[in-house]
């Protein structure tokens, strides 16, 4: 009685978690086909006008505009080839309209001393670029909770938390990040992961928590059988 009754417990827990990495796995794989066919071929001008995240998401883009680093931020706690330090998230104006992008300019090493930020060089005056464009996350891990924008400038952030960035700044922006290309212009190190990174770890995981409902119900029709 009570074998039968630890089974119903374990066996729909073991599925259902073995579900969820099915449908993470699964997520990855879809995201990377999209970016596998909407990042390819001509890049497309970014609209001046607002845009949904949905249309710009994984869209080879082209940018004409200036830089205005007044506005940079520095996204902490990004590694490259082992090693700590920033992505330089700047802001592009672009020509004829005030609509602005933020482009990710890629990682730039972190100092020996972390209360020390590294030196970005910014090219002034009109520049044309081209890149991938993202959607970052909605949900992220923080330490701490975000403090709310004043009169200063907040150089250092966490997490590209394009919400935050919105009301923090007094012009219209879109929804979106882009990632540089490899050979653009005003760029640092860029190898940008890829959507389906890791995804066989979590097709792994699911065969694990299948095994263990699969394990469990043999365990138990053994004991069954053995018993009578």
């Amino acid at each position: 009685m009570w074998g039968g009754l630890l089974l119903a417990v374990l066996i729909p827990s073991f599925v259902s978690l073995g579900l969820w990495q099915w449908r993470k796995n699964e997520a990855k794989l879809q995201l990377q086909a999209e970016l596998d066919s909407r990042s390819h071929g001509a890049p497309v001008a970014m609209p001046a006008a607002p845009a949904a995240a949905a249309d710009l998401r994984y869209r080879h883009v082209r940018l004409q505009g200036v830089f205005e680093p007044e506005r940079q931020i520095l996204l902490d706690n990004r590694v490259h080839r082992e090693q700590a330090g920033y992505h330089v998230l700047t802001p592009l104006k672009l020509d004829g309209s005030e609509m602005r992008v933020w482009v990710n300019r890629g990682w730039v090493p972190a100092g020996p001393d972390h209360a020390s930020l590294p030196t970005i060089q910014t090219p002034a005056g009109s520049i044309e670029l081209t890149g991938v464009a993202v959607v970052p996350p909605t949900r992220f891990f923080t330490l701490k909770p975000p403090e709310a924008p004043g009169r200063t400038w907040q150089t250092l952030w966490q997490n590209p938390d394009m919400e935050r960035l919105r009301a923090a700044v007094p012009w219209p922006m879109q929804p979106v990040l882009v990632q540089l290309d490899a050979g653009a212009a005003a760029g640092y190190a860029r190898e940008w992961p890829r959507p389906d990174e890791r995804a066989d770890m979590h097709f792994g995981y699911a065969l694990q928590w299948f095994g263990f409902a699969i394990s469990s119900l043999g365990i138990w029709l053994y004991f069954l059988v053995r018993r009578q």
